[in-house]
């Protein structure tokens, strides 16, 4: 699998050639400022002394303070932490918000660690870092296998060390502690704002057969909001595998049915049991739109030409390689790219953030009046980029980030 940063690095060399960028921007964008490695000692339930590998990485804050989930997985390392915060530095560019990129991590199964071993890791995480985040300097948030009330954790850690009780040096926080309303749907909302005004142009104005790789939170909520608004559902898959019905899921009761069994295979509609496929396979299932929104590779240059989609929305970070993405051009498969398609999530964050610093608390209506005009501009924006580029969609977001990048150094 290619390494995520040399994935990231491609982007921007493709980008680079197609835009006569100045040479100083692009070589600002090829490291980050700064990466940090910490390691985190962790007292486990039965005494004995655990040694964790966590990270973050400050990448660009010429547009503002750094802002980036931080992810717990077994395979995260820090090339993969750094794409993803090059990644954040363009997706807060293309959506115009006062905030820079950054990304952190440890690399633990979190599955395997119990509550209070979880808690003293997160709290370990914001020791080792208190002097590099804050509201002002780097704003975490979640991302793979964090959640609210990690972050919960960790802002309370960041109060007890240096006394700053606004909570604005961490995002996606539960609601009662100063989180904001509509943070959880925010990634998949955002989403679908952007394919709402690019859909006509692309096509797509009509009921549309989707199909989405990953059940968790953005996937699981993009299935409910795209179904909706009217369109069919056809294939959905978790880690493990996935099910295929051609005649429409009932994402309501499939999402229960996850939840009691823990997996989507073996789910049975209107008294049938609905056919089992594999990530795989539901990657080249012949629908409308197909939704990424797991990890990053998923769509390489092994399998691209096997893609029946004519629509792609990554609502994952980095789901197709650079290699796929020439191939997909090639097949006139229009790709929504992630820096587009998934920053509602980083959008809401930063209300979330403004609201903290302001001592506000706004309505879920009122978070999302926020979020549609400013997801539908972008996208209109980046479309009109890529056709004035003669390029494709994801060019035209880097371009429109790295022209905004540039404008403020």
């Amino acid at each position: 699998m290619q390494d995520p940063f040399s994935n990231a690095m491609a982007q921007l060399d493709k980008v680079a050639k197609i835009k006569n960028f100045d040479n100083d921007i692009i070589a600002r964008l090829r490291q980050p400022n700064r990466d940090i490695k910490v390691s985190i000692p962790v007292v486990m339930d039965d005494g004995t002394l655990k040694i964790y590998e966590g990270y973050r990485v400050e990448y660009n804050n010429v547009l503002g303070p750094y802002k980036g989930g931080i992810r717990y997985h077994a395979s995260t390392n820090i090339s993969e932490v750094k794409a993803l915060a090059f990644w954040m530095s363009l997706k807060c560019a293309v959506i115009g918000i006062p905030m820079g990129g950054g990304k952190g991590g440890i690399t633990v199964n979190p599955k395997v660690l119990s509550k209070t071993e979880l808690e003293k890791l997160s709290r370990g995480w914001v020791q080792k870092l208190s002097d590099i985040i804050g509201p002002r300097k780097d704003v975490p948030a979640p991302d793979v296998n964090t959640t609210g009330e990690i972050m919960a954790w960790m802002a309370d850690e960041y109060e007890k060390i240096t006394g700053d009780k606004t909570g604005a040096v961490i995002t996606g926080k539960p609601i009662e502690n100063g989180g904001s309303l509509g943070r959880d749907t925010a990634t998949a909302q955002g989403g679908f704002f952007a394919f709402e005004a690019l859909k006509e142009q692309l096509g797509l104005n009509k009921k549309c057969n989707v199909a989405i790789q990953g059940f968790g939170n953005a996937g699981a909520n993009a299935a409910e909001i795209w179904q909706s608004a009217g369109h069919n559902i056809v294939a959905v898959s978790d880690s493990k595998s996935g099910v295929y019905n051609p005649d429409g899921l009932d994402v309501e009761k499939l999402m229960q049915f996850k939840k009691d069994s823990g997996a989507v295979s073996g789910f049975i509609q209107n008294g049938v049991a609905v056919k089992s496929i594999s990530n795989e396979e539901l990657l080249e299932t012949d629908c409308d739109l197909l939704i990424p929104a797991a990890f990053e590779n998923v769509i390489t240059e092994e399998n691209a030409d096997k893609i029946k989609a004519r629509v792609i929305l990554e609502l994952a970070n980095g789901p197709i390689t650079s290699a796929a993405d020439l191939i997909l051009f090639n097949k006139n498969i229009v790709v929504i790219p992630d820096v587009l398609a998934n920053s509602g999530g980083v959008a809401v964050s930063y209300f979330e953030w403004d609201q903290n610093l302001k001592n506000e608390h706004w309505t879920h209506d009122e978070v999302f009046e926020k979020l549609q005009p400013m997801m539908a501009e972008s996208a209109n924006k980046v479309f009109e980029t890529a056709k004035n580029s003669n390029t494709d969609l994801r060019m035209g977001a880097f371009i429109l980030a790295i022209e905004r990048i540039e404008q403020n150094l």
